[in-house]
C-alpha cells in the first residue's frame, strides 16, 4: 500500500529479525507485493492483533523476533527505515523504551499504542517494572514517572486485550478505508474469541483449593485481578534478578500458609530461580508463559492456544475442582 517503502530482500528481512509472521506476509515480501496495508508491530501480542484485524489486507512485520526477550530489543537504522516506511506503527508504549523513542521520531502517519486503548493500572511491586523502576505511590513524581510505573501486560487479560484490540480495530478503519468492513468484521470476530477464553477462564478457576501462584516475575497481575487469584513473584518486577534470602524464606512460608503446590517458570527467561526455589521448598515447577513471543518451546502456536495451556497449567497447580 505504501508505495515509499523501499523493498528488503526476504533473505536479508528475515536476518535482521524483519521478517514477516504469518505466510500471507512472507508472501508478499517475497513478491514485492506494495498493495498491502503495511504495519510494524513492535512485539508479538501486537502482532497477533494485527494480523488478526488485518487479515488479508495488511502485512505485517514484528520488530521483535521470536524467542527475544522484548524488553532487551534496541532498534536498528535498518528497523527505523523500516518504521517510516510503513503505513502504520502498532506498539505498547511503556514496554520497550527503544521503540518507544523510535516510534516518536518516525513520521509514520499512523501511530497506535495500545496503552492508550485500554486502562493500564499502577501494580507497584506486583507489577513490571523497566530500566530500573521501582513500584511506587503516584505522589510526588512526575506524569512520565507514573506512566512508566503502569504495568503494560494487558494482553494477558482476555478482557483488556479485547479493548485493545476494538481500539485497532477502529485505527485500521481510519487508515485503511477501502477495506474498513473487513476490519471490523475481522475485529467483532477476535473480539468474540476473546469474550469467550475469558469465560473460560472465569468458569476454570473460579473453584480451586488455593487461589495463590508463585511466579518467576510478575507478568500476571491483570490476570489475577480478573479471576481473584494472588500473584507472588520471586524476583518481583524483574525477570532477570535474582531473590533476597528474606524473599525466599518468605515465599517458602507463604507456600506453606496457602498451600501453594507450585513455582512457575517462563519459555523466554532462565528457570534457575524459579527451579531453586522449589527445590528448597519441595514444590513443583511448570510453565506460565506471559506471551511475549513464540518459539518452538511455547506450549501453542498462537496467543489462545498458549493462553489455554496456561489455564490447564493454572487448575492444576491451584487444584480446580
Amino acid at each position: 500500500m505504501n508505495v515509499r517503502r523501499r523493498l528488503i530482500p526476504a533473505a536479508l528481512a528475515s536476518a535482521l529479525g524483519l521478517g514477516a509472521l504469518t505466510a500471507c506476509s512472507s508472501d508478499s515480501a517475497a513478491t514485492g507485493n506494495t498493495e498491502k496495508f503495511d504495519v510494524v508491530a513492535s512485539f508479538y501480542p501486537m502482532a497477533f492483533l494485527a494480523e488478526q484485524i488485518g487479515g488479508d489486507h495488511a502485512h505485517v512485520t514484528s520488530l521483535t523476533e521470536p524467542g527475544q526477550e522484548p524488553h532487551d530489543l534496541e532498534i536498528s537504522t535498518r528497523q527505523r527505515a523500516q518504521l517510516e516506511e510503513a503505513d502504520a506503527a502498532l506498539y505498547l508504549k511503556g514496554l520497550q523504551p527503544a521503540v518507544d523513542e523510535a516510534v516518536a521520531q518516525t513520521g509514520i502517519e499512523t501511530k497506535i499504542d495500545a496503552a492508550g486503548l485500554t486502562r493500564l493500572e499502577d501494580h507497584g511491586t506486583g507489577g513490571h517494572s523497566h530500566e530500573g523502576e521501582e513500584g511506587h505511590s503516584e505522589e510526588g513524581h512526575s506524569e512520565e514517572e507514573e506512566e512508566h510505573a503502569r504495568d503494560p501486560h494487558v494482553w494477558l487479560d482476555p478482557v483488556k486485550y479485547a479493548e485493545v484490540a476494538q481500539g485497532v480495530g477502529k485505527a485500521f478503519e481510519k487508515a485503511d478505508p477501502d477495506h474498513a468492513a473487513d476490519y471490523k468484521k475481522n475485529t467483532e470476530a477476535l473480539v468474540e474469541k476473546l469474550n469467550g477464553l475469558d469465560k473460560d477462564f472465569e468458569n476454570g478457576l473460579k473453584d480451586t483449593r488455593s487461589k495463590v501462584f508463585f511466579t518467576n516475575h510478575a507478568a500476571f497481575s491483570y490476570l489475577a485481578e480478573r479471576y481473584g487469584l494472588t500473584q507472588e513473584a520471586i524476583s518481583g518486577m524483574d525477570p532477570e534478578s535474582e531473590p533476597s534470602a528474606a524473599r525466599v524464606r518468605e515465599l517458602q512460608q507463604e507456600a506453606k500458609a496457602d498451600g501453594v503446590t507450585t513455582v512457575f517458570y517462563e519459555t523466554l527467561v532462565s528457570d534457575k530461580t524459579a527451579k531453586t526455589l522449589a527445590r528448597d521448598a519441595n514444590l513443583k515447577t511448570d510453565v506460565l508463559d506471559p506471551l511475549e513471543g513464540i518459539t518452538d518451546r511455547s506450549r501453542g502456536d498462537d496467543y489462545f492456544q498458549v493462553m489455554e495451556s496456561n489455564l490447564e497449567a493454572l487448575q492444576k497447580a491451584l487444584g480446580a475442582k
